[in-house]
C-alpha cells in the first residue's frame, strides 16, 4: 500500500483511540513496557527520546529517572495523543518532558543529541521501520542505546483476527504488515540494519485479560489501531463485527471475561563509541 496513505490512516486512526487508549491498554501492555524500562537503564542526567510516545505512559517514567537533570522527548504521529501527554505532563508539572508531532522515519531532530532512545509498541505502524531505527540510531550520541518492542508472532497472539474481521467490513488499510517484526530474529536482523551493534532481543508471553465481553471489543475496536475504520462502522456493523470478534477468541474464555494469548518481542542496541559509516 501507500506509505503516506498508511501514515494517513495511523495518524488519525490513533486520533480516534486517544482518550481511551490507556483505560484498554495500559494494563495489557506493561509486560512490554516494564522490559523497555529495565533493559533502557535509564540515569540520572540522560537525554532520552520516546518514539510513538502515545499517551505517554513510559516517557513518564524516563522523566522519574532522568530527574530535573535531564529530559525526555516524547513524539508520536498522532496529534491527539501528543495533546494528551502534553497536558498530562503539566498536569504533573513535569518540566523535563516536551512532546511534538513526528514520524519516526524522518525526526526533525540533530544528530548525536540522546543518551538513550525507546519504542515500546510502535514499529509495527510504521510503513518503514528499518528508516525509523536508522533516525533512532542518527539521533543518539556515540555509545548511546535503544531498545524497542513490538508484538511477536502472530500465531502466538489470539487477538490478530482483529484486522481482517475489519477488513471484509471496510478497506481500512492498517497496519498491513503488523506482525513483520514478530517473526523468529526479525526485529533483531533490522536493527542490525540499522546500524545497532551488540544487538540481543528476547520474548515475552503475555496473555492479555478482559473483564468481559465488552471490555474485550473496546479494547480491539475502539481504543486500538482499527478505531478510525471503526469509527465509520454503523450499529449493525459494529454488533455484526463484535460477534465475529467474540467468536474469534472464544476459546480463551474464562467465566465472564477472556484470558487471550499475547506475546512481545523486545530488542536492545547500542551505538559504537567510535562512529562507523552505516549504508543506506
Amino acid at each position: 500500500m501507500d506509505a503516506r496513505l498508511q501514515l494517513r490512516v495511523q495518524r488519525y486512526g490513533w486520533d480516534k483511540a486517544a482518550h481511551v487508549y490507556e483505560e484498554y491498554w495500559a494494563h495489557a501492555l506493561e509486560p512490554a513496557q516494564r522490559r523497555v524500562m529495565e533493559l533502557a537503564d535509564i540515569k540520572p542526567g540522560e537525554r532520552v527520546l520516546d518514539i510513538a510516545s502515545g499517551t505517554g505512559i513510559i516517557a513518564f517514567r524516563a522523566a522519574s529517572l532522568v530527574k530535573a537533570s535531564g529530559s525526555v522527548f516524547a513524539t508520536d504521529l498522532s496529534d491527539e495523543m501528543v495533546k494528551v501527554l502534553r497536558e498530562t505532563a503539566l498536569a504533573r508539572g513535569l518540566a523535563n518532558v516536551r512532546a511534538e508531532r513526528m514520524d519516526a522515519q524522518e525526526l526533525a531532530l540533530p544528530d548525536g543529541t540522546y543518551d538513550v532512545a525507546i519504542c515500546a509498541l510502535g514499529l509495527m505502524y510504521v510503513p518503514d521501520p528499518l528508516a525509523a531505527l536508522r533516525e533512532m540510531r542518527r539521533v543518539l550520541k556515540p555509545g548511546g542505546r535503544a531498545v524497542a518492542a513490538v508484538w511477536g508472532q502472530r500465531d502466538h497472539c489470539g487477538w490478530a483476527e482483529i484486522f481482517p474481521i475489519v477488513e471484509r467490513r471496510v478497506a481500512s488499510e492498517v497496519c498491513p504488515m503488523f506482525f513483520q517484526l514478530g517473526g523468529a530474529g526479525a526485529l533483531q536482523y533490522t536493527m542490525e540494519m540499522a546500524g545497532f551493534e551488540n544487538v540481543q532481543d528476547e520474548r515475552i508471553d503475555a496473555p492479555i485479560s478482559y473483564a468481559d465481553a465488552d471490555d474485550a471489543c473496546g479494547a480491539a475496536f475502539a481504543g486500538g489501531p482499527v478505531a478510525l475504520a471503526y469509527s465509520h462502522f454503523d450499529d449493525a456493523t459494529r454488533e455484526s463485527a463484535h460477534r465475529e470478534y467474540l467468536d474469534s477468541i472464544a476459546a480463551f474464555k474464562v467465566g465472564e471475561g477472556y484470558r487471550v494469548p499475547g506475546e512481545f518481542v523486545v530488542a536492545t542496541g547500542r551505538i559504537p563509541l567510535t562512529p562507523v559509516a552505516v549504508s543506506v
